[in-house]
């Protein structure tokens, strides 16, 4: 079970995107995340007239390091470390640091 999800907002805490908010599009096995509009890169691409593709130039978001991003907390409107606690029912759930429950 991993603590940041895909489709989790994420606030990148660390990096040239210092500050930023995403929504999490993948998250890869290296421990990596791709992150909506966040560590864009430029992208060459050439035309394919068969696809009807033009060339030029496009962004391309990047993966980024879990470690330089926090799931942010509506409540306190800020991002914070996520850990575990087994509810009453015997499931486990993810909760904020604060205690306050991230899958609502």
């Amino acid at each position: 079970m991993n603590k940041i999800r895909k489709g989790d907002e994420v606030i990148v805490k660390t990096g040239k995107d210092k500050g930023r908010r995403g929504t999490v599009l993948q998250v890869f096995d290296n421990g990596r995340v791709l992150v909506e509009g966040v560590n864009l890169a430029k992208k060459h691409i050439k035309p394919n007239p068969n696809v009807g593709e033009q060339g030029g130039i496009k962004d391309k978001a990047m993966p980024i390091d879990v470690s330089n991003v926090l799931v942010f907390n509506p409540k306190s409107k800020q991002g914070e470390r996520v850990g575990f606690r087994v509810a009453e029912d015997g499931s486990k759930v993810r909760v904020f640091k604060s205690g306050e429950v991230v899958d609502i």
